[in-house]
């Protein structure tokens, strides 16, 4: 079982670690591999040695974040994980398994977060990780470079759609304020990150429209993509991710979902809702996990039956009675 952490025992504890390997999580998002750059970058300024282990690619538009990849030069005496909610998630790929048996730290938002470090730290209120880890950063007393920010406003950035997502509070400005002032380059990172749309990404998005389905007299929609139409369109996993915004941005949609197909066959399924319907539960019966408003799992099987195990839960939390508060009776 996990022993919870505040923000000054972790940066205490990393302060004192050494020869550290930054975990991410798989299929790396802004939020994760923001992170770990910017933790990277923390320890780097402390004079630790200090590394990034991801079972995947980090995707091209985050190569500026530019952290030093773990290639096995050194025996990693502490493992921390950033924005990883499961043990699941880590990957397979990379020789990450040898690293997962053991977790001694972990830093995340994600109230679901099943507890496999030895210590972590856990903000469900946060609306990124890099939320929660710019405090870190500050209590480990560590200046914060124009370069560290950069890799929190990433993270923060893209894991709340640009600080449009209803995850955004009122703290969030405030990190994102202090980022800038400690010279992040908003206008550029967001040209980067929001603006700028690869050809590749724009064919998957055409091949995915041409998929769209409605489903449960319109209150949820549903787009897909092959594993051969991904290998089609050449898009960079990440770009993919911005696709998962596209049903649940239909008038009159409860919840959108985004169907993916993956190297060995599953689907992975994003799950967007709107206000009053709960993505996390959605998930969590298909053994997923995530938000309130963005969720996601994977399964096996083919499409039809993806479709078919996915919409029945979809149309069970649709349908369940209601509290007055909004909440689904216990």
């Amino acid at each position: 079982m996990t022993e919870q952490l505040n923000v000054q025992q972790m940066a205490e504890r990393l302060r004192a670690a050494d020869n550290v390997l930054i975990l991410c999580h798989k299929n790396p998002d802004g939020d994760t591999v923001g992170c770990g750059s910017a933790l990277y970058y923390a320890l780097k300024a402390l004079d630790k040695n200090a590394a990034v282990l991801c079972s995947d690619v980090i995707p091209s538009r985050y190569a500026f974040t530019n952290p030093r990849l773990f290639k096995g030069e050194f025996e990693p005496q502490t493992v921390v994980a950033v924005d990883v909610a499961g043990i699941q998630l880590f990957g397979e790929n990379n020789g990450v398994p040898q690293y997962t048996r053991h977790i001694d730290f972990c830093i995340d938002h994600h109230a679901g977060n099943s507890g496999y470090a030895d210590f972590t730290l856990l903000d469900g209120q946060a609306a990124a990780a890099a939320e929660l880890l710019y405090e870190v950063v500050m209590a480990m007393k560590v200046p914060m470079t124009a370069h560290i920010a950069n890799c929190l406003y990433t993270g923060l950035s893209t894991d709340t759609g640009c600080f449009r997502f209803s995850s955004t509070t009122a703290k969030t400005h405030l990190v994102a304020a202090k980022l800038i002032e400690a010279g992040a380059q908003v206008e550029e990172l967001n040209t980067l990150l929001f603006d700028t749309k690869p050809r590749a990404r724009m064919e998957a998005e055409r091949i995915a429209r041409n998929h769209l389905e409605y489903h449960l007299d319109g209150r949820c929609a549903l787009i897909y993509l092959t594993r051969d139409e991904i290998e089609q369109s050449q898009v960079d996993p990440a770009d993919l991710e911005e696709l998962t915004s596209l049903p649940i941005s239909i008038e009159g949609v409860k919840v959108g979902l985004t169907l993916r197909q993956q190297p060995g066959g599953s689907y992975r399924i994003s799950v967007r809702t709107a206000k009053g319907v709960d993505a996390c539960a959605i998930a969590r019966r298909l053994g997923g996990g995530g938000h309130t408003r963005a969720a996601g799992c994977e399964l096996l099987g083919n499409l039809d039956n993806t479709k078919s195990a996915i919409l029945a839960e979809v149309e069970a939390e649709l349908d369940a009675p209601q509290t007055p508060d909004g909440q689904e009776e216990a």
